[in-house]
């Protein structure tokens, strides 16, 4: 049986695929032709729900090792009970996205978990390459856990989520707090992660479905790591799916559509967590691409999985 996309989710690509059909999509290494096609999507993608209104925000900002200033967005559900927090780091493959663009998937996460999010503008490739926005990430993950009882926060209940890049973000920081010794993270929240920097060959059986491409991923991953992409010499903390030993990692919720370029791979990551002993909770989502449940977000599918990730949050 051959594989084909979701009901539901064809039915809410129908109107999408007919004006991508009709604009060419950009070549292999054009940056600024993705940043203009896909930030609008995620922005009008983020905004097609309803912005909760029990949840209040607060910009904080850090200095990184080497000087920038890195601006942090702070979640809250109003009368929440203190305790756990997530850092959260927004997707589009390093080189495009925006704090602004996450608004309402982070408010929402919030809202209909409890557990206040703070969510970090890092610096994008190839402006700033590996390792700046990993060392943005752990200036982060150090401020909260200074800033915890501040805060309202268990520093031992503190998790790291990300989607896309992303979730490959929150990989390879809980990778790197491992080796510099901490800050302690207790959970990992990897939503169809991008982990990977070896191009895979293209899968036919997906290659019609795929959203995020494999030119995509061929744009993006040198333009983090220049011409390191794709050789001998690249970090686990850059591209997780590199890791050797997966020892004394935080336990990990890990999910991906089987219409998705990372999907292979984040099925290897979870059996390499697994194997080193880490708990791991895997879903494989049949029938959807890349950020399925943006597109489609009142598909069963779509509920399904957010329901999950609510559901993993409270249990930090």
């Amino acid at each position: 049986m051959a594989l084909s996309l979701d009901p539901e989710l064809a039915e809410a690509l129908a109107p999408m695929a007919g004006a991508m059909a009709e604009t060419p999509p950009p070549a292999v290494g054009d940056i600024a032709g993705r940043r203009a096609l896909w930030e609008p999507i995620i922005g009008a993608a983020g905004a097609a729900q309803p912005i909760p209104d029990d949840v209040k925000t607060t910009e904080y900002h850090a200095t990184t090792e080497d000087g920038a200033r890195i601006t942090m967005r702070w979640y809250v559900k109003e009368g929440a009970a203190p305790g756990s927090a997530v850092l959260f780091f927004h997707g589009g493959g390093y080189i495009f996205g925006h704090i602004d663009l996450f608004d309402g998937p982070v408010s929402r996460y919030v809202s209909a978990s409890g557990v206040p999010m703070l969510s970090v503008e890092y610096r994008r490739a190839p402006e700033h390459p590996f390792p700046a926005p990993l060392e943005d990430a752990y200036t982060a993950l150090r401020w909260l856990h200074e800033h915890a009882d501040g805060l309202g926060v268990d520093p031992g209940r503190i998790g790291v989520m990300g989607d896309s890049a992303g979730g490959g973000m929150a990989a390879g920081l809980a990778i790197l707090a491992r080796e510099r010794g901490g800050p302690r993270i207790a959970r990992q929240i990897l939503v169809m992660p991008m982990l990977d920097d070896r191009a895979p060959t293209p899968d036919p059986h997906i290659a019609p479905y795929v959203l995020w491409s494999y030119d995509d991923s061929r744009t993006a991953w040198p333009a983090l790591l220049g011409d390191a992409a794709g050789g001998p010499d690249v970090p686990a903390t850059a591209a997780p799916a590199r890791l050797e030993d997966a020892t004394g990692l935080p336990a990990a919720y890990i999910e991906v559509g089987q219409l998705d370029v990372f999907r292979d791979e984040d099925l290897a990551y979870a059996a390499k967590l697994g194997r080193a002993g880490v708990p791991v909770e895997f879903h494989l989502h049949p029938g959807v691409p890349h950020e399925f449940d943006s597109i489609a977000f009142g598909a069963d599918v779509a509920r399904r999985a957010v329901a999950d990730r609510v559901r993993v949050l409270k249990s930090i």
